[in-house]
């Protein structure tokens, strides 16, 4: 038996499983204390399916707080950068574009220094060692101890950022690097800013997963748990403390592999509709399709792996304004979130809400339903064929093709949207779908994935992608995947013509079961 769990804004869900097959599931509101949600959503749901602690051979853990806790710039480190690519990315300094509420609580001072490479990872300039141990002795005067090292084209060939770190601990053993080669993609300011963005994250990172294991502990579970990535594989509790920042968009990317199992389709849309928002993704394989853009984290460009996700501002709890006036009426993006079952009139509030009109158009049976019986029908009717039009076109603007394609839907608000929907070819709602993200987190495998540039002018092709290839496995089994199990699940090839010399970016992607994962599960 082993355990997924979701800690979501607004619920915490936990879901029992054997093997790939659903045993029970719970769900509770998340608690302010990370710790207390979780305990409670496994200790009811131990107690509802009747399962010793014992038996647990594993928990997979999915949660959004180091993306809440970015955004709203709270319980973030300072972190120091230093950019290795003087003179030519002097340009532009770190933290440019950055918001101010986030750039004055990270900021721990920005350098610049001589060094980098081209994109054949030939080097620019040697790197300034000296200029490097001068900006460590500053930082360690200043008594910022979170660094961010970035160089350009690092992601080519990362030993000046290797060689910049030693340098750094000669001088402050205790300063914690994160390299930007370990965590983001081609484009240098975009990495960058990935690298102070783990930095900053790396404190919350050790008091979540100290919550994660209090929790586990109180409740007799002495069972290893791992945490849920960006792309919905899995990491070990020492890898996100290290690289918290792939966390972020495990909510969304766990509902689209949950909703692949529990519907038994590999390719599909998903949509998930929860309290406030939906978020719509694509299935390819049974795994959430990658954004090839540069993703806005609270204001952030930056370029780490995340699911190509369109987020719209509908879910359960959205208010509804000017019911019975088609020209004006509105559907959010302003939800009562967690309050949904205080101010919802069906729950005896005051405020209508989305799920109200799903309740009053008889597709759904919550709450007291004489509390809408009041709305007119037509109105009622508007207001239904607004979400459902909301829903189709966030599947346009998802889609790549005029062919229709299955639908997936999940979530608690699925219960928004009944009848056809255009673009689509069938609609599945599936058992279990109200915890699909829970279920994708239990599933979840290991990955790892190569994003280089290759000069293929010279007819080497072949060899370049085997070595792509070798490389991603390599990353998969030393994030601790079975070496047996990995396989090549992505690559794609992208000409840059502005580059010369037949320059390709080449992306691959391997996935394979988590080594613990299947030891506990036999043991």
């Amino acid at each position: 038996m082993h355990i997924g769990v979701d800690v979501g804004g607004t619920n915490t869900d936990a879901v029992l499983m054997s093997g790939r097959d659903v045993q029970s599931f719970e769900k509770r509101a998340t608690s302010d204390d990370i710790s207390g949600g979780i305990r409670e959503a496994i200790g009811a749901l131990l107690t509802k399916s009747q399962c010793r602690p014992e038996s647990i051979r594993s928990v997979m853990i999915g949660t959004t707080q180091f993306t809440n806790a970015f955004v709203q710039a709270q319980t973030l480190n300072r972190v120091a950068t230093i950019r290795i690519g003087f003179p030519a990315a002097r340009g532009i300094p770190p933290l440019a574009g950055w918001p101010k509420a986030l750039s004055d609580a990270v900021d721990g001072g920005r350098h610049v220094v001589r060094g980098g490479f081209e994109f054949t990872g030939q080097p620019i300039a040697a790197l300034d060692e000296t200029a490097v141990a001068e900006c460590a002795k500053g930082i360690r005067a200043s008594g910022v101890t979170h660094i961010a090292i970035s160089g350009v084209f690092s992601q080519l060939n990362a030993s000046h950022e290797e060689r910049a770190a030693e340098i750094v601990r000669d001088c402050m053993p205790e300063a914690d690097i994160t390299l930007s080669s370990e965590v983001g993609r081609i484009g240098l300011l975009e990495r960058e800013n990935a690298a102070i963005m783990n930095a900053s994250l790396k404190t919350l990172a050790a008091h979540v997963a100290d919550a994660f294991a209090q929790a586990l502990h109180a409740l007799g579970i002495d069972a290893p748990f791992f945490i849920s990535q960006n792309d919905g594989t899995l990491m070990s509790v020492a890898h996100m403390h290290r690289y918290p920042v792939r966390t972020f968009a495990a909510g969304p990317t766990n509902s689209l592999r949950g909703a692949a199992l529990l519907a038994g389709l590999s390719n599909a849309l998903v949509a998930d509709i929860g309290g406030t928002t939906t978020d719509i993704g694509v299935l390819m394989d049974g795994f959430p399709r990658q954004s090839s853009m540069h993703v806005d984290i609270g204001g952030v460009r930056t370029n780490f792996r995340m699911p190509d996700i369109l987020s719209l501002g509908l879910g359960g709890g959205s208010r509804v304004r000017d019911i019975g006036d088609p020209a004006s009426l509105a559907i959010g993006p302003d939800s009562v979130g967690n309050r949904l079952h205080r101010d919802a009139l069906v729950f005896g509030g005051s405020i209508l809400t989305a799920s109200d009109i799903a309740v009053a158009a008889g597709n759904a049976d919550f709450g007291d339903r004489s509390r809408v019986d009041g709305l007119p029908a037509a109105a009622v009717a508007d207001a239904a064929a607004l979400i459902t039009g909301m829903i189709e076109n966030g599947i346009d603007r998802m889609k790549t093709s005029k062919t229709a394609v299955p639908l997936i839907l999940v979530g608690g608000g699925a219960v928004l949207v009944a009848g056809d929907i255009r673009g689509v070819n069938e609609v599945h709602r599936p058992e279990g779908a109200e915890v699909a993200n829970a279920v994708g987190a239990a599933i979840g495998q290991v990955s790892g994935e190569i994003d280089r540039i290759y000069n293929m002018e010279s007819g080497v092709r072949d060899a370049m992608l085997c070595e792509a290839r070798e490389l991603a496995v390599q990353q998969a089994v030393a994030a601790g995947a079975r070496e047996a199990s990995v396989e090549i699940v992505e690559v794609e090839e992208f000409p840059l013509q502005y580059l010369p010399g037949g320059a390709t970016r080449v992306v691959c992607r391997a996935v394979g079961n988590l080594g613990a994962f299947e030891e506990a599960s036999h043991g």
